[in-house]
Parts: structure tokens; sequence; C-alpha cells
């Protein structure tokens, strides 16, 4: 609108900004946040918070919302920025969602999990009962900012974390992802997803992996954005994890409770006859590569059960499995019988 842009670049109004960001970015990156709305002559507010699985509520939002109309902004023009993991962006997003019912926001992810899955698509919401994301909406952000940089100061256990989201694409949508998942996972780990010109033998295998992994999920996302359309091949790895998730907090992380949703899936795709032995143990060796778990002993056989009788209750009646076909295809199931899941779960314990 060239109304709103000669109003926020006119010298007669200043640029106001309020800021959430999570406590741990802003004890590394704070200073160089306040130092760029300083230099810019941005009025500006930075709120601070612990954003985790933990603080994940309705009450983090109501504080945000508080500080928010105490700050006072103009809701088409001053867009609240949530800098930090996934756990941020969806708290301020639904934040944001609810102010003056909808004000816009902007997304910065700092974690490699947020850079390939928060930062993209419409979710926000927080925990309500035990129950993961139970409360939220579907309000896309104005813009998400991707750097990089940020990866380079989380700890490696994190990084890992982020690999098992982007594993998922490669397994549900892209043989060349999960080819370079295999090959340079370890150098991803260890270079903390940098790119340095140094590395030839790797290409810039950070760039690649984040750009392919981004593409796909866009790819699946845009088109249902708003989920009417229930049978989502991004839901691998989140039939059981969220139950899981819950339940061992703070002992696993998302991508990692993921991950174990896959390794066990991959063994129901082998029980079906989807995937060959061979393919299932290239998946498994993958995902140990990546310094992923691929199982928890708190996934027992009563919480898988009663993690698919939720899933039920909440995608029209029918289980819609992702499992892959081979490595980097997949379908969408209905039909997996409890025995076959049994024998799948029978031989996952074994191994």
């Amino acid at each position: 609108d060239p109304q709103q842009l000669d109003l926020a670049t006119s010298s007669k109004r200043k640029l106001r900004r309020f800021i959430v960001i999570d406590e741990v970015v802003d004890e590394l990156y704070g200073s160089k946040v306040r130092e760029y709305f300083e230099k810019n002559n941005v009025q500006h507010k930075i709120l601070a918070l612990p954003t985790t699985e933990e603080t994940k509520s309705m009450d983090l939002v109501l504080k945000i919302l508080q500080e928010v109309q105490k700050f006072s902004i103009d809701r088409r023009t001053e867009p609240i920025i949530a800098i930090g993991g996934g756990v941020c962006l969806d708290i301020v997003g639904l934040a944001a969602s609810l102010y003056r019912r909808r004000t816009p926001y902007i997304r910065v992810p700092t974690t490699l999990l947020s850079y390939v899955d928060a930062s993209v698509g419409a979710k926000n919401g927080v925990n309500f009962l035990q129950c993961k994301n139970k409360l939220g909406g579907y309000t896309p952000p104005v813009a998400s900012f991707l750097d990089r940089s940020f990866i380079q100061s989380i700890p490696r256990r994190h990084i890992s974390n982020g690999l098992g989201e982007i594993l998922k694409m490669a397994l549900m949508k892209h043989k060349g992802l999960f080819d370079l998942l295999k090959s340079h996972g370890k150098y991803l780990l260890d270079t903390k997803f940098q790119s340095y010109s140094g590395s030839a033998d790797h290409g810039d295998a950070a760039l690649q992996t984040t750009r392919i992994a981004i593409e796909t999920m866009l790819e699946e996302l845009a088109p249902n954005l708003w989920e009417d359309d229930l049978d989502r091949l991004v839901d691998f790895g989140h039939l059981i994890s969220p139950e899981l998730e819950m339940r061992v907090l703070p002992s696993l992380m998302h991508g990692e409770a993921v991950n174990i949703d896959m390794a066990f899936m991959t063994y129901v795709a082998h029980a079906r006859g989807l995937i060959t032995a061979e393919e299932k143990e290239q998946i498994i060796q993958c995902m140990r590569g990546l310094e992923l778990p691929v199982w928890h002993g708190g996934c027992s056989w009563t919480l898988i059960k009663k993690a698919l009788m939720e899933r039920l209750k909440h995608s029209g009646g029918q289980p819609r499995m992702p499992l892959p076909t081979g490595l980097g295809v997949a379908e969408i199931f209905n039909d997996t019988s409890e025995e076959t899941l049994e024998r799948a779960y029978k031989l996952w314990v074994r191994d």
C-alpha cells in the first residue's frame, strides 16, 4: 500500500517495533538486535521470555499481549517480531492473531528446527491440558527472515533435532535430500550448517539441504495451508510423537520424538512389504548418522495404541498414516492392521 509505505518512511512518524525474543537468544544476540533498532532510529520494546515446551501456554500469550497493549502498536503498520526457536514463533504467532483479531507478525527463526519447519506455513499454537498445540490457529506471518548464522551458536544436539524434520521431508518426497543427509550428515553437524568456501568436497551442503527441505515443505503446505485436506505427507513422524513428547518432557526434543515415531513407522512400512530390509536399514543407519534417537523406552505399545486412537479422533475417523514406499517416495494408508503394527513393534523392540 503506497500510503502505508509513505507513512512508514516519512520523518514525521518514528518507526516503532515490538519484539519478543527467547531469553537464551537475547543473551547471545540481544545487544546486536538493540544496536540494529537504535542505529535505524526505531522506537522499540524488547520482551525477553523463557520459551520452552513447558512454558508454551496461554499464560505466556496473555503476558505478551499485556505488554503489547502497554506499548500500543498500530495493528496495520507495526508488525510484532518474534526472534527465537519454534516455540517462540508459535506463541507470538498466536498472540498476534488474537490481538485486535489479527495483527501482522514476522518470524525470525534461530534454531535449525524452526528454520526449516516453524518458519514455513500458517500454524501457531500453545499446549493445553498436557496436550501438544491443543489451542491455536492458522495465521501466516507477513514474512519469515532466514539467517543461518544463528545456528552456529546452538548446541550440537539442537542441530541434530532439526535434522529430524529435514529427514522427514527427505523420506516422504526427495531421494536427493536423503542422499545429501546420508553423505554429509556428520559434516553438517560438525560445521553447524555454516557455509565455507574451503568445503569443496561437500559443495554447499548446508545451503542445498535447507533449501530443498523448505521447498519440499512449501510444496506440501501451500496448496493445503488451512488443512482442509487431512491427507498430509508432512504428518509423517507426527502420529505417535505428540503423545510421546508430552509424556516424557523434557527428556526428548521435538525433532527427536518425531524421529522415534519415524523409526517405528519405517518398521511398519517394512512389515507391510512397502520397503525392503535393505531400505529399512539404510533409513535407520541414516538416522544414527544424524545422531538421532531411533528408540525410547517411553514409547510403549500402550502409548502407541493410545496415540493412534487420538489420531482417529482428529483426522476424520481415518488413521491417514504416511509411510515410505521407497527412499524419497511415500503414500498415505488407512488399512494397516493392529496385527501388522504389533509385529512391527516387536521387531523394532528386538533391534
